[in-house]
């Protein structure tokens, strides 16, 4: 499954109906949706997947499962994202297969050698600035991150945390090959506005790692 340019990421927050939340992302242009609710049971997780789905086959983009592998080919989605203390990549690959998408969260020059030896479809890499979408136990990576991740990775890096209008084109500039946002957009006025804008934003910037 090939991701769509530009990789504009909207990972859903805990607050509200997942599924409202990906429609309007897509309404404003967003390419990727990432289910993500921590604490909903496995039934509900598949019946959004699947809703997801559907919604972004009719805007072509791409749907992916946080964590959960099983709901992610159950509900026939995408693909995953994984954290470093889920499944491991290969374990998930050889279950998905070949061409769906596999995501690794990545903090470090280590973690993304590691993830795209092991067959990522991209490195998420973060967080890039201050958040407060999730609690973050370390600091920020920073710019100075992406740009040593970005001089060897040969897959997309998608940079998160604290990414908004105000900062993309610094992270595009330093190498990011796209961006994933929580409350940029789930917890804007306006969330179809919210993702237009971010989305014009983003293909104005230039990238020079």
């Amino acid at each position: 499954m090939l991701m769509t340019s530009p990789l504009f990421c909207c990972i859903t927050a805990e607050t509200s109906c997942p599924v409202q939340q990906a429609e309007k992302a897509l309404e404003g242009g967003a390419t990727m949706i990432q289910l993500r609710r921590k604490l909903a049971s496995g039934s509900e997780l598949y019946t959004w997947t699947e809703k997801i789905q559907k919604l972004c086959r009719r805007h072509d983009a791409v749907c992916i499962v946080n964590d959960r592998v099983d709901i992610a080919l159950a509900a026939k989605a995408d693909g995953v994202h994984l954290g470093q203390e889920d499944l491991p990549l290969e374990a998930a690959r050889k279950l998905l297969g070949n061409q769906r998408i596999i995501g690794v969260t990545v903090s470090t020059v280590t973690e993304a050698k590691r993830a795209e030896r092991q067959g990522c479809s991209y490195a998420g890499l973060g967080h890039i600035f201050p958040t407060v979408s999730k609690k973050k136990s370390s600091e920020p990576v920073g710019l100075k991150r992406i740009r040593e991740i970005s001089a060897f990775l040969t897959v997309p890096i998608l940079a998160i945390g604290g990414i908004g209008t105000d900062n993309v084109c610094e992270v595009i500039s330093a190498g990011a090959d796209g961006i994933a946002v929580i409350s940029a957009v789930s917890e804007a006025a306006d969330p179809v506005k919210a993702a237009a804008e971010l989305l014009k934003t983003m293909q104005t910037c230039s990238r020079n790692p």
